[in-house]
């Protein structure tokens, strides 16, 4: 079945957010903002102010790196943004949500379904990852422009808030809901019913899995 696809502005309403599925393929438009690591020790840690309007400027929280530039004129460059792995930053994830009323984190490769229920869910908020990697370039297509760049002579080009205008940047998939469902815990709870399927007959393995287990139920997938 065909996934459906989804225009979702970065203000989304919450009705916007019920209506979304597990699967569901999102293109994005408005504002969205970069926030990881240097940003959420910035503002959280050490109290400084947040140089946005949040969330009536922007609801959604990119985990990404940009491959970007400042110009000596003061312009911005930026062709592709990389999204970086978000389970690195989960535990600002409440306090940033709950402070920003961010309602989209998005990012690369999730995190459990605990984690939803226990961060997103509170603050009705939900997950969009990437689709598979080299995605770039892809994304890149849908920056209109910078609006502006924050605190990069503090955190770096990298870990500083880069404000993106975006027109249909995507596609994303919705990872959560906003119950709690986590998209890569239910499909591989289907595939591993027949992974031991795939080695009937096959001998036992020479190398356990991390050196610890042969168990075909713990296969990575």
């Amino acid at each position: 079945m065909k996934p459906r696809e989804i225009r979702l502005s970065t203000t989304p309403t919450a009705d916007a957010l019920a209506e979304l599925r597990l699967g569901d393929i999102v293109y994005l438009d408005g504002l969205i903002y970069t926030a990881r690591e240097g940003v959420y020790t910035y503002a959280l840690e050490e109290k400084a102010n947040i140089p946005l309007e949040l969330p009536s400027q922007s609801a959604a929280n990119f985990h990404c790196s940009p491959a970007a530039r400042i110009n000596a004129d003061g312009s911005f460059d930026m062709g592709a943004v990389t999204a970086t792995a978000s389970f690195r930053f989960a535990k600002w994830l409440p306090e940033w949500m709950a402070k920003t009323g961010a309602k989209l984190i998005i990012g690369k490769g999730g995190m459990s379904s605990k984690d939803y229920r226990s961060y997103f869910v509170p603050n009705g908020a939900i997950y969009l990852s990437t689709v598979g990697y080299g995605t770039g370039a892809l994304l890149g297509r849908g920056i209109e422009k910078v609006e502006a760049v924050h605190w990069n002579e503090r955190l770096g080009l990298a870990q500083a808030m880069w404000v993106i205008r975006c027109n249909r940047m995507g596609p994303f998939i919705v990872a959560s809901d906003l119950a709690g469902n986590c998209l890569f815990e239910r499909e591989n709870a289907k595939i591993a019913q027949n992974i031991a399927r795939l080695y009937e007959g096959s001998e036992p393995a020479v190398l356990k899995r991390y050196g610890e287990s042969d168990d075909r139920s713990e296969e990575v997938i």
